[in-house]
């Protein structure tokens, strides 16, 4: 059972990827390197964060750096959120006595700006901060507050974390809500990856506080006994006026492109699903929705858990002028056009339905003049 979780901050609480890749983005120019993408950062950014600067500035001493990171940093915190499902967590654990710790890089002066803007300093127990190598301290923690290994779980977004897990004899949970992608994570090999911390507490509250792991879907079957089933999911290619798609990219699909979608709820026509997912995700009304093919999707590597499912593809139009607002669900969006999409680095579905739908247009009967 677990009765204690050691949190990271940064990507596992609160969001400061945008402020934090910013701020390294001008350490480089100031040290005259080249900036870097957000996916680049991501894919680069590790712990120890001395590695990295190791790595691309090795001419500039590390005091010099940190000045230059602190003052751009400072600038621009005010950007920092807490990420969602974030309080939600921090009040489970309140309310079913789970012990909250913080172990994080974060600098003090930071924290203390950021759990005050958020509030979340009141649900640690004690906060570890200015951490370079989480390794070497989380003994001391363990002994400090008498955490059974066996009882204690560390929730982080980066290798080093369940790294730090590991040296620990403790428990891992990789959330996908921050700065290391699905690949990294699951090469780590924690012992569970997670959507967000949502999607933690849901595991936690099925399994009694014990570790377990996402939840299949099942159908009830006959008598007792229980069978895992697929489930079965909506997705479209919405077009807008220009007959651009739109692609959306996803942390739980491995940051590859894809289309907006979901599960269809008991009971709900697919359609009336397929118009509920696209709102929810990009607040798009649509229209013209024509059904193009099913396609399986078997335990797929680039989804970052192990699922069946069956994938309803459409084709649908925006309604009025499209002004996409996601949800947490998504990183970041553009529209497209069909041609473009397919040099993007897309999830193998939704390069199979852009194929079929490119196809059907080559061979739709041309109007005679």
């Amino acid at each position: 059972m677990i009765r204690n979780i050691i949190f990271d901050w940064s990507g596992t609480l609160v969001d400061d990827l945008p402020a934090v890749w910013e701020a390294t983005n001008y350490v480089l120019t100031q040290a005259r390197r080249p900036e870097m993408t957000l996916e680049k950062f991501r894919a680069e950014f590790c712990l120890p964060f001395t590695i990295f600067y190791d790595r691309h500035v090795p001419h500039v001493a590390l005091p010099q750096l940190e000045t230059w990171y602190h003052t751009r940093f400072k600038q621009i915190q005010d950007s920092v959120r807490e990420l969602p499902h974030a309080r939600e967590f921090l009040e489970f654990c309140r309310t079913r006595r789970l012990r909250a710790f913080l172990l994080s890089s974060v600098r003090r002066d930071h924290f203390a700006a950021q759990s005050a803007s958020t509030g979340f300093g009141r649900y640690l127990e004690k906060a570890y901060c200015e951490v370079r190598d989480k390794r070497k301290i989380i003994h001391e923690i363990l002994q400090e507050h008498h955490l059974k290994p066996g009882e204690t779980m560390f929730v982080g977004d980066m290798e080093h974390d369940i790294e730090t897990a590991r040296h620990g004899g403790i428990h891992s949970c990789a959330v996908l809500t921050g700065y290391n992608t699905v690949e990294q994570l699951r090469a780590a090999k924690p012992d569970l990856i997670v959507e967000h911390l949502g999607e933690l507490r849901q595991i936690l509250e099925q399994n009694n506080l014990h570790r377990g792991q996402p939840p299949p879907s099942f159908d009830s079957g006959f008598g007792d006994a229980r069978r895992r089933v697929p489930t079965a999911t909506v997705g479209a290619l919405v077009f807008n006026t220009a007959n651009e798609v739109l692609m959306i990219r996803t942390h739980k699909w491995s940051d590859l492109w894809g289309i907006p979608g979901g599960k269809i709820k008991w009971g709900e026509p697919s359609v009336e699903a397929l118009r509920r997912e696209i709102k929810e995700e990009t607040n798009l009304d649509v229209t013209g929705v024509r059904f193009v093919l099913a396609q399986d999707c078997i335990q797929s590597k680039e989804f970052y858990r192990e699922a069946h499912f069956i994938l309803l593809n459409y084709t649908c139009r925006s309604v009025g002028v499209p002004r996409v607002t996601l949800n947490e669900e998504a990183r970041e969006f553009r529209w497209v056009t069909p041609a473009r999409a397919l040099r993007l680095p897309l999830n193998k579905s939704t390069r199979t339905l852009l194929a079929a739908v490119r196809e059907k247009r080559k061979n739709r009967p041309q109007k005679k003049g």
